[in-house]
């Protein structure tokens, strides 16, 4: 027999399961899509996706999905990215 608190911390669990797969997802798909750009050479738009990529990167670390040095060395090897080439 399960408790009613332990079946609601699992639907929360659930829930919260999800929603975080989703928020991690699409930073991910903000960076490779950035990354993509860097590659094809395509600089200008690079540049203008990067504040984009730093918002995701710093909201993800403001809601714990990934750790603040994650996102501040995320930021940093991206920023290098472009600088290079």
């Amino acid at each position: 027999m399960i408790t009613k608190s332990a079946q609601k911390a699992y639907r929360q669990n659930l829930k919260r399961r999800a929603h975080n797969a989703k928020q991690k997802m699409a930073f991910k798909k903000l960076i490779k899509d950035y990354k993509k750009l860097v590659a094809a050479k395509d600089l200008k738009k690079a540049e203008e996706k990067l504040p984009s990529v730093y918002k995701a990167l710093d909201k993800a670390a403001k809601t714990n999905l990934i750790k603040k040095n994650n996102a501040s060395r995320t930021k940093s090897r991206l920023t290098k990215l472009i600088n290079k080439k």
